[in-house]
C-alpha cells in the first residue's frame, strides 16, 4: 500500500482581493511652534555656515558642501519627510543614516526622552544654506516651509573626523577604501572629477578606473599615508573612508585526517535546467565532479590557489551532496556553474577585495538570471549600521527582483570581541534580499549555534540575521566534505562556509521536486517558514535551523495544512488575503503560522531607509467582529517585534515595516477564528520619502494552520477549496537529504 502523502497546497493567490481601507485620522500637534523652531535653528545654521566656510573651495565641487540636518524623532515616518525646505532652497538628499538623540522638546508637553530618529547628508551651495539662514533671520520663510521646520531638531556641519571608520593607522601608507556620494550617472560625474583634483593637490592619487558604484554611492581604492587621511575626508561629497578590508582567510581545522572516501551517483542531476553558481577559490579543471560542475575563470584573473581550490571544491561538493555519511553520496538536484574569484593575489594584495567583486559582479551582469548563488567567502569586515558596504550593495540590487534564491556565509568570527562587536555578521552577510546563513553545532535533534558562526544583529532594517542555520560542523561532529588527492576522501571540517551551500541544497531539492510552480521567493519564503524553532536567542540563530528533509518542507503533516500565495502588490494599495479554514465547526485550540517575504530595490546611500518597499499586514481574526463606527473587523496581534527589537536604539519607530522578511504565529481557541484574513498593505519609499512612482512588487506568502484535534483538516480545506488551491505535486520524486 502505497503511503499518502499531502502536498502542500499552491494557487493561495486565489483567495486575495483588493480592500479599500478605512481612513486612518492622524492627530499631528508639532513639538516646535514656527517661532521656537526658528529661534531654536538660527544659531545652528549660523554655526554650520561658519563650519562649512572652511571646507576648502577645492573639496567643493560645483561650490556645493553636505551638512547634517537630523529630524525630530516624531517626523521620520515617510509621509513628514522635510520636502517642502529641501525644494525651495535648492537642497538635495545625498543620503542618510539612522541617528539616536534627545530632542529639546516632544509634542503635547510629554517629557523628551531618547528616541532613534533619521540624519539627512543634505548637499547644495554654500550659497543656498545661507539664503535659507537669511530667511529665518528676516522671518520671510514661505508658508509651505514653515510646516516643516518643526521636524528639524539639528543642523550641522560634517566632521571630518567622523567619516574614517575603524582605526587608522597614521604613522604608514595604507590602502583605503573611499566612499563618495556619486551616482554612476553623469550628473554626478563632476564629484568624482573633483576628487581626484583635490587629492592631486594633496600629492596624492585614486583609481578611478576600478571604481564601483551602487545606488548613489561610488566605491574607491587608493594609497594614501596614514596622517594625511584625515585631509582626504574633508572632501565634502565623502561618505566614509576606511582602511581596505581584506578577504577572510580559509580557516579549515588542522590535523584532521580524511576518514575514508566516498562513492558518488553514476546518474545525472535531477533537474538539470536550473541555473546555480556558486563564487569561490575554483575546482580542478577535472575532478570527479566534472559530470555535474563546470568552471569558469572570469576574464583577466590570475594563477588558481591550491588552498582556495580545496575550498571551492569542498563548498561546491557540500552544494551537490551535503554532509558526507557512509555510504554512496545522494544524486545532486542540480548542475554548478563553479565561478573561481580567488587568485594568487587574493591574499596579498590589499585592493583585491575590489577585484574580487568585480568578477562576481560582471558574471552576475552578462550571465542569464541564475536561479541560485552561494557566496562563501567576503571581506573581513563586521557590518557597521552607518554604511552599507558595495559587497552588500551590489548583491543587493542583483536580487531584487526576488528572482534568485542567494545564500551567503555569516562568517567564522563569532568568538571575536563581542563588546567591540567584532563577532557581528561580515559583509556581505546583511543583505536584505538574501539568505543569510550561519551555522550550528550539529545535525541532530538537540542543537546550537556553533561557536565560530558570527551573530546578529543585523541593521536595520534587517534586523533579523542571520536568517537561518545550517549545519556547518564543529570539531567534535565536523561536517565531512570532498577532498584529497582523489577528491573522494571525506575529509573533516567547519565553517559557515559549508552551512550555506548545505541550505542552497535543500532550496534546490524544494524546487526540483515541484519545479516552475514555485518562484525563487516562495522558495525563500518556504526555507524560513519551516525552519526549526530554537530558545537560543535569534541574534545567534535566526529564524532557526533549515529543515534537512524535503519532505519536512513540502509535505503536511496529519493536522495541518499549508498553502503559498505567490502574486504582486501595488503601492498604496492594500490587499486581503484570506486564511483558509474548513466549514466544519473545528474544536480545540488552532495554531495559525504566517511568513511573508518580498525583494525590494534599495537605497544604498539612505541607510536609515535602505529598503525601498514595506509591508503592512493586519490579522483580523474574526470577520463578524466590527466595531461601531469602523469598516473593517478588529485587528489583533500577529508579527510581533517584541522579540526582534530588543532596544530601540536597533530600530526608528516604524522599521518594522521595512524588514523583507515577516514571519510569526497564534495560538487561539477555534471559536476565536471566523474567515480570518491578513489584509497587505505595500508601502513605497524613494530615498527616504513617499513614493508614488514604484512599480508592482513580488511578495509570497505561506501560512499553516494547524488543528491537533481534526487529522483529517488537510482534507477538510481541499474539499472547501476544489478548484481554488490545488496540491503542488511534486515534478520529480522528492529525493531526502
Amino acid at each position: 500500500m502505497v503511503e499518502r502523502r499531502n502536498f502542500l497546497l499552491g494557487k493561495g493567490e486565489r483567495l486575495t482581493e483588493p480592500v479599500v481601507p478605512s481612513g486612518r485620522k492622524v492627530d499631528r500637534a508639532p513639538p516646535y511652534t514656527f517661532a521656537e523652531a526658528r529661534t531654536r535653528l538660527r544659531p545652528m545654521f549660523e554655526h554650520a555656515i561658519t563650519e562649512m566656510n572652511r571646507v576648502p573651495e577645492s573639496a567643493r565641487p560645483g561650490g556645493q558642501v553636505v551638512g547634517g540636518l537630523t529630524l525630530n524623532p516624531e517626523y521620520i515616518a515617510k509621509s513628514y519627510y522635510p520636502e517642502q525646505v529641501l525644494k525651495s532652497y535648492a537642497l538635495r538628499a545625498v543620503g542618510s543614516k539612522a541617528a539616536l538623540i534627545t530632542p529639546d522638546q516632544r509634542s503635547k508637553g510629554r517629557e523628551p526622552v531618547e528616541k532613534p530618529t533619521t540624519k539627512l547628508f543634505v548637499a547644495g551651495a554654500l550659497s543656498s544654506f545661507r539664503r535659507l539662514l537669511a530667511d529665518l533671520e528676516a522671518s520671510s520663510v514661505a508658508d509651505s516651509v514653515r510646516n516643516d521646520l518643526p521636524a528639524l531638531e539639528q543642523f550641522s556641519a560634517l566632521d571630518p573626523e567622523s567619516k574614517i571608520k575603524g582605526t587608522i593607522d597614521r604613522r604608514k601608507d595604507v590602502a583605503l577604501e573611499v566612499v563618495l556620494h556619486a551616482s554612476e550617472f553623469r550628473q554626478d560625474s563632476y564629484i568624482i572629477t573633483a576628487f581626484e583634483d583635490y587629492l592631486a593637490e594633496l600629492g596624492l592619487e585614486v583609481d578611478l578606473d576600478r571604481r564601483i558604484h551602487a545606488g548613489g554611492l561610488c566605491f574607491l581604492r587608493m594609497m594614501a599615508p596614514g596622517e594625511i587621511v584625515p585631509r582626504v575626508a574633508e572632501f565634502s561629497f565623502l561618505r566614509a573612508v576606511r582602511e581596505m578590508p581584506r578577504l577572510r582567510d580559509f580557516t579549515p581545522l588542522r590535523g584532521m585526517k580524511g576518514l575514508g572516501a566516498t562513492t558518488l551517483p553514476d546518474a545525472p542531476a535531477i533537474d538539470p535546467n536550473m541555473r546555480v553558481a556558486i563564487f569561490d577559490g575554483g575546482v580542478p579543471a577535472t575532478s570527479p565532479l566534472s559530470q555535474w560542475v563546470t568552471p569558469f575563470d572570469p576574464p583577466g584573473i590570475g594563477v588558481a590557489v591550491s588552498e582556495a581550490i580545496d575550498h571551492g571544491y569542498a563548498v561546491t561538493g557540500a552544494a551537490l551532496f551535503g554532509p558526507l555519511f557512509d555510504g554512496e553520496a545522494p544524486r545532486p538536484f542540480a548542475n554548478i556553474q563553479h565561478v573561481r574569484v580567488w587568485d594568487k593575489n587574493s591574499g596579498s594584495d590589499p585592493f583585491e577585495l575590489h577585484d574580487v567583486l568585480e568578477r562576481i559582479k560582471n558574471t552576475l551582469d552578462s550571465s542569464p538570471k541564475f536561479d541560485f548563488i552561494n557566496l562563501s567567502l567576503g571581506p573581513s569586515l563586521p557590518i557597521e549600521d552607518d554604511d552599507v558596504h558595495a559587497w552588500t550593495a551590489v548583491l543587493d540590487e542583483y536580487l531584487a527582483d526576488g528572482a534568485c534564491v542567494a545564500t551567503i556565509a555569516v562568517g567564522n568570527d563569532g568568538e571575536a570581541d563581542s563588546a567591540a562587536r567584532l563577532d557581528r555578521i561580515q559583509v556581505p552577510a546583511d543583505t536584505v534580499n538574501g539568505l543569510s546563513i550561519g551555522a550550528c553545532d550539529t545535525n541532530e535533534q538537540s542543537w546550537k549555534r556553533a561557536a565560530y558562526s558570527s551573530v546578529g544583529p543585523g541593521r536595520s532594517p534587517g534586523i533579523v540575521k542571520p536568517d537561518l542555520v545550517s549545519f556547518g560542523g564543529c570539531k567534535s561532529s565536523p561536517f565531512l566534505v570532498l577532498g584529497g588527492t582523489s577528491g573522494l576522501s571525506k575529509i573533516p571540517q567547519c565553517g559557515t562556509s559549508f552551512a550555506a551551500p548545505q541550505t542552497l541544497r535543500v532550496g534546490t531539492g524544494v524546487k526540483a521536486s515541484l519545479g516552475s510552480s514555485l518562484e525563487a521567493l516562495a522558495i525563500r519564503t518556504l526555507l524560513i517558514h519551516t525552519a526549526e524553532p530554537s530558545e537560543e536567542p535569534q541574534h545567534e540563530v535566526g529564524w532557526g535551523r533549515v529543515r534537512d528533509a524535503i519532505d519536512d518542507i513540502v509535505i503536511c503533516p496529519d493536522g495541518a495544512v499549508r498553502v503559498v500565495y505567490q502574486g504582486e502588490l501595488t503601492a498604496s494599495k492594500y490587499l486581503r488575503a484570506e486564511i483558509p479554514l474548513p466549514d466544519e465547526a473545528l474544536r480545540g485550540m488552532i495554531k495559525i503560522t504566517a511568513t511573508c517575504c518580498f525583494a525590494t530595490e534599495v537605497d544604498s546611500a539612505h541607510t536609515g531607509s535602505y529598503t525601498r518597499s514595506g509591508l503592512e499586514i493586519f490579522f483580523r481574526p474574526d470577520a463578524t467582529h466590527i466595531e461601531s463606527g469602523a469598516t473593517h473587523a478588529k485587528t489583533d496581534t500577529f508579527f510581533s517585534q517584541s522579540r526582534l527589537y530588543q532596544s530601540e536604539d536597533l530600530l526608528r519607530t516604524d522599521a518594522h515595516k521595512w524588514e523583507t522578511c515577516l514571519h510569526g504565529s497564534v495560538r487561539k481557541r477555534a471559536t476565536s477564528f471566523n474567515r480570518p484574513a491578513f489584509d497587505i498593505h505595500y508601502l513605497a519609499r524613494d530615498e527616504g520619502h513617499v513614493d508614488h512612482q514604484t512599480a508592482r512588487m513580488k511578495y509570497a506568502l505561506v501560512i499553516t494552520v494547524e488543528a491537533p484535534r481534526h487529522a483529517d483538516l488537510y482534507d477538510l480545506v481541499v474539499r472547501k477549496y476544489r478548484n481554488v488551491l490545488e496540491p503542488m505535486l511534486p515534478v520529480q520524486v522528492p529525493i531526502q537529504i
